[in-house]
């Protein structure tokens, strides 16, 4: 897949009503991260949560993410931001790296920018916990 081709992403009915509520809050509504977003959302195959595949990074999914350009790995839990928490690895889906992972599947990468400006390109490499695959489809 090619830097200018983002790869297809998967988004269940029940994340997106909420992120959709959530990026029509004025709050979020001009942050360049919460656009990126809004665009993502856009193009995303969306699926009731019982359709997911467990492949896929959903709303609370604990996943092994690494960053192809500089190696770092990285293992966090995707929140919402009121349930962010940088000390227990929980990331806001509203952080750089929590939107390039929502709707990615296992082995996918997707090109982003780091808050400071610098190209990222993301890989999941696992999803240890994804609430659709563990039986909880309202979470």
């Amino acid at each position: 897949m090619s830097a200018a081709t983002p790869p297809p992403i998967t988004v269940s009915s029940l994340d997106l009503a909420r992120l959709e509520r959530l990026l029509d809050m004025p709050a979020f509504r001009d942050q360049e991260t919460a656009q990126r977003l809004s665009d993502e959302l856009v193009r995303a195959h969306v699926v009731t949560p019982a359709q997911i595949p467990a492949n896929v990074v959903t709303m609370n999914s604990t996943v092994t993410c690494v960053e192809e350009i500089g190696g770092k790995e990285h293992h966090i839990t995707l929140a919402y931001p009121q349930d962010a928490d940088a000390a227990q690895g929980r990331v806001s889906v509203l952080a750089p790296i929590g939107a390039a992972l929502l709707g990615l599947s296992i082995g996918q990468s997707i090109d982003w920018h780091a808050p400071d400006g610098r190209p990222l390109r993301v890989r999941v490499a696992s999803i240890s916990y994804q609430p659709e695959a563990a039986g909880d489809l309202t979470r």
